[in-house]
This record gives structure tokens, sequence and C-alpha cells, in this order.
């Protein structure tokens, strides 16, 4: 079974095509990484899978629902997390959870977000105001805001952005944790190549707008010749410049 379906996905912008006309699939239990430079089509892509931007051509299906037309059947059983998103900040990270966990439904919601802020490590600025917070450790918090309802589906941008590297790590490790313990489907954009080497099953590499390469990890690096994901991407990255 598929928990994302993407098939002619296109979004068009005064002429020019963000995304154009692009087909991937997910499948359940599956964690793909979509790798682009900027400007590729990921955010345009993730926004689609939101339902937040409609496609100008093409569907996207989570859980079998079209995002388009029918995306409030499936936002119950997904969610989202992006550094690049603020959560209001003159609520504390606690009251943002509470929030958000009323919005979802979340059964006991005061254990499940003292669960998250002692796995994520942030019980200590549990009461703090978000815009008082430092990037890493809003990053946190945000990714919490992510798993609060169990998600079967996550869609994560940049979901290490501003954190060291020891707590970089341990946050991939809880999200393989999540992963394995719950079967849930990930589709995550990031432009840390060691971070997508040690946790996607499969690959997309976009640019502008199109998906020019796929496969697992290991594909790509026999195909290309490389020892590392960076490698691939730099060269895929400067052969299209040039």
């Amino acid at each position: 079974m598929h928990s994302i379906s993407v098939k002619n996905l296109a979004k068009t912008f005064n002429g020019t095509h963000a995304v154009n006309h692009i087909n991937f699939t997910v499948a359940q239990g599956q964690i793909v990484a979509l790798l682009g430079s900027n400007g590729a089509g990921k955010t345009t892509t993730m926004m689609m899978l939101l339902g937040i931007s409609l496609p100008s051509a093409g569907h996207a299906h989570i859980l079998g629902h079209d995002m388009a037309t029918h995306r409030f059947d499936a936002l119950p059983l997904m969610n989202f997390s992006s550094p690049y998103v603020d959560l209001p900040p003159a609520l504390t990270a606690s009251q943002n959870l509470s929030v958000y966990g009323d919005l979802y439904g979340v059964a006991h919601l005061k254990q499940r977000i003292a669960e998250l802020a002692e796995a994520l490590q942030f019980t200590e600025f549990l009461h703090k105001k978000f815009g008082s917070l430092s990037a890493g450790q809003k990053t946190r918090v945000s990714l919490a805001k992510a798993l609060l309802n169990k998600p079967k589906v996550l869609l994560l941008d940049e979901p290490t952005a501003s954190l060291d590297p020891d707590s970089a790590d341990w946050v991939r490790s809880y999200l393989l944790h999540y992963q394995k313990e719950t079967g849930a489907s990930i589709l995550m954009a990031s432009h840390n190549m060691q971070e997508v080497e040690r946790m996607a099953d499969h690959v997309l590499m976009m640019h502008k707008g199109d998906i020019i390469h796929h496969g697992t990890v290991n594909e790509l690096l026999t195909k290309f010749d490389r020892n590392n994901l960076e490698e691939v991407f730099l060269d895929i990255v400067r052969e299209k410049i040039l």
C-alpha cells in the first residue's frame, strides 16, 4: 500500500513550472528523501502534499485521499515539521503543544506532551515562551508538534536544521525508532547528505521542478561512481548548471 502517491503533479506560477508533472510513491513504512538545490521544487511539492497549495495539474494522494479535494480526511493522520515555520512566539512551548494537541484531538494530551518533551530533551524549557527559545530548541518543539498525533505520514523539511551534531544525531535516532515502532511513512527534504544516507530507503533528486534521478543511496552511488551522496548531489547540480 502506498501512503503517498503523486501522479503527474504540476504547479505553475506565471507560466513557470515550479513542479513539472512529477510522479513518485512512498510505501507504508518507507522513508523517502526529496533532494534538490534551492528552487528545485521541494517546498512547492510539500505544500501540495499538505493541501495548502492546489496543483495546476495531477494529483497528490495521502493514505488514499486526494489532498486537493479531501485533505480533511487525511490531515488527522499526518503531520508536518519545518524549522522555517514558527509557532506562535508569545505562547510557551507547552501552550503551543496544547493548542495543536487539542486541534488534533490527542487523548491524554498532558501525558503525551510530557513524553515528547522528555524524549526530545526540552522539559527544562517547556514553560518558556517559544519566541525566546534558540533555533535548536525551536526545532525540537516543532518536531514534537509534528509527532503529537502519532502520524501515519510525516512530512519533514530539514528535520535537524539548527541542531548541534550530537542533538541532530539523537533526533535522527528518535525518528528512526518512531518509524520502526509505528510503521509510519516519512517524506523528508534535507540538505544534509549524511542524514539522508543514514535514514532514507529511497532518494528523489529534483531540479527545476523535475525528478531527474531516483533510487536507493547505493544505486545512486553506483550509477555516478561516487563515494558518498554529497558527491552525487554536487555532480548533478553542477552538471545542470553548466
